[in-house]
């Protein structure tokens, strides 16, 4: 539903598309973009989104080893010999004591050889890609709880990571344990501070706590970094519309399709927000055209279904409708559609009217 429904993710040789269903603010968008850092040697995880349909990526980083092997030490310390002659009057006397020649040596010898890591390059390449391979798994088939633990598994193979962090976030932010998906984005901020993605991901999680300021602080902080972010003004046009603020989201929401034409989720967004205005018949022509172009978008269905229905076109309304539910049936649920995926008040109102054949 969100834009981590549509994410990429990418481990080594592997792409997956990462879904978190019920954090979708007015159709939130976000992704987890390749993340590095002038340091970072080892980043394995790259995700890219676009609205329809799906672009993969793969990145492959090389694994680095470190083998270190310290000298044979071998300490050898000689005493020099001693020899004593004493002589007494009138009694000769001759003292000779044995020739004491001490030598010693390091008890044992010392000779120390370190190799690191016991795993090999190779295997540890095998690791992560079996690890990327997994993750693609139990992401595509929904299953976030393995997911995550995939993603954890990666961690403590590549601790410094930051992308890593971010999509862990991903996950739990889809079991909707957002707490912690916050933590995890702040720890990929803190790997690295200059890529938007973390930003994006935890401004999502921020609307779904209804911190819609602190998303779009977020969001700024994202355009920021990447002035050319569709995804970033789309995002920000919802938390905009979480605060009533229909036309600063309006001008995001066209500012993300001059960026990006083909970008299904902002055009639809961007109907929803006219038809809040009352600009109901250009709302309506909108909503037709993306679905002309993106025929099982059940969003911009559902939506024209309740336009239509309030207008009277009651025969192409109960059309629309048929296509929806069979596309996604959480459209018959008005409590969904209002808190969790977040339409504007007139455009639930009109669904409502529909729901209830008023």
């Amino acid at each position: 539903m969100i834009r981590w429904i549509w994410n990429l993710l990418c481990v080594l040789l592997v792409v997956i598309s990462i879904g978190f269903v019920n954090i979708s603010p007015v159709m939130a968008q976000t992704k987890t973009q390749p993340i590095t850092t002038e340091t970072e040697t080892q980043p394995i995880i790259t995700a890219t989104e676009t609205a329809e349909p799906s672009v993969s990526e793969t990145e492959t980083q090389p694994i680095i080893t470190e083998t270190e092997t310290q000298p044979i030490i071998t300490e050898t310390e000689t005493q020099p010999i001693i020899t004593e002659t004493e002589t007494q009057p009138i009694t000769t006397e001759t003292e000779t004591q044995p020739i004491t020649t001490a030598t010693e040596t390091a008890q044992p010898s010392v000779s120390e050889t370190e190799t690191q890591p016991s795993v090999t390059e190779k295997e540890l390449e095998g690791k992560i890609n079996e690890l990327g391979q997994k993750v693609v798994d139990a992401t595509q088939n929904g299953d976030f709880a393995t997911s995550e633990t995939y993603w954890t598994q990666l961690i403590e193979l590549l601790p410094n990571n930051a992308a890593l962090w971010s999509n862990r976030g991903n996950s739990k932010a889809s079991q909707n344990k957002l707490e912690e998906a916050i933590a995890d984005y702040n720890k990929a901020m803190e790997l690295a501070p200059n890529a938007p993605d973390p930003y994006l991901n935890r401004g999502l999680v921020l609307e779904a706590l209804g911190k819609f300021d602190d998303a779009i602080a977020d969001y700024d902080r994202v355009l920021e970094l990447n002035p050319n972010d569709p995804m970033g003004y789309n995002n920000r046009g919802n938390a905009e519309a979480g605060l009533g603020q229909w036309q600063d989201a309006i001008a995001d929401y066209q500012k993300s399709i001059e960026l990006a034409p083909d970008f299904a989720f902002a055009r639809a967004n961007y109907a929803l927000a006219l038809y809040q205005t009352g600009q109901t018949e250009v709302a309506i022509r909108t909503m037709r055209n993306i679905i002309r172009k993106y025929p099982q978008f059940p969003d911009m269905r559902a939506a024209l279904t309740a336009a239509l229905w309030v207008q009277g076109q009651h025969g192409e309304a109960e059309s629309n409708w048929v296509a929806t539910v069979g596309l996604d049936s959480r459209y018959k649920d008005i409590e969904w559609v209002k808190n969790i995926r977040r339409w504007p008040p007139a455009m639930v109102a009109a669904l409502q009217k529909f729901l209830k054949i008023e």
